[in-house]
């Protein structure tokens, strides 16, 4: 197969989560605050909110955005919120993640720079209660954003990996099928399926998440990024 693009997940892939927790807190606390509700209230219902948004990412390949959260949570605590708040809430949400921001993973910022020295490069990214506004400030921030000529994240999409339109998206913005992308990714049923799906070739990453490595219908298997630089070459001369 000829390889006339790369594209590579966020979670996992370039970012390794560092922040969760705290990110959490900060929700919480927004939530009790603006909504007048006791933090142990905010804290069940942030976690319903957590578990509702991964629910519907597995049954339906879709990804709900931080204004769905806020209608989650104010549903589940039987509270009504001024548009105004409701907003200021959802903005929270959105942007904790750039108080707590995940760390890029060694090397990955080389990987991609790499990369975008041989043909064109993008993301393909699943997002969840931190939005693609987020994901795009902090790869700004490390220094990728320069090398990418296309990125595509599922709460702008409408639907999230192994769904067809995430690929066939980035492929049209960085001017190739499908079929020509080699598509970087640790998780198995979305990233590898996906891609390979539409006749591409995937790339399961297992520095951070080795899950798949047993299993993995993955043409490329890369335990490091130094070990996918040095493979680079041999697969998009």
């Amino acid at each position: 197969m000829t390889i006339r693009a790369i594209t590579f997940d966020f979670w996992g892939t370039l970012f390794q989560d560092t922040g969760s927790t705290p990110r959490k807190a900060i929700r919480q606390e927004a939530l009790a605050r603006i909504a007048r509700v006791s933090e142990k209230e905010s804290e069940a219902a942030l976690e319903a909110s957590y578990a509702d948004f991964l629910r519907i990412h597995l049954e339906e390949q879709r990804t709900r955005t931080p204004e769905d959260a806020v209608d989650f949570v104010c549903a589940r605590l039987g509270v009504t919120l001024p548009a105004a708040e409701a907003a200021a809430l959802a903005k929270v949400f959105a942007e904790a993640i750039l108080e707590y921001p995940p760390t890029p993973i060694e090397g990955a910022l080389d990987a991609v720079r790499a990369a975008a020295d041989r043909v064109p490069v993008g993301i393909i990214s699943d997002t969840g209660i931190s939005p693609a506004s987020s994901l795009r400030i902090l790869l700004d921030r490390e220094g990728f954003t320069p090398h990418l000529g296309a990125l595509t994240f599922s709460d702008e999409t409408g639907v999230a990996k192994p769904q067809a339109p995430m690929f066939e998206r980035t492929a049209a913005g960085l001017g190739v099928a499908p079929c020509e992308l080699l598509h970087i990714g640790d998780l198995e049923p979305t990233d590898i399926a996906g891609v390979r799906a539409l006749g591409g070739v995937g790339a399961l990453f297992v520095a951070v998440n080795p899950k798949f490595e047993s299993v993995t219908q993955a043409e490329y298997v890369f335990h490091s990024w130094r070990e996918f630089i040095e493979r680079l070459p041999a697969m998009a001369p």
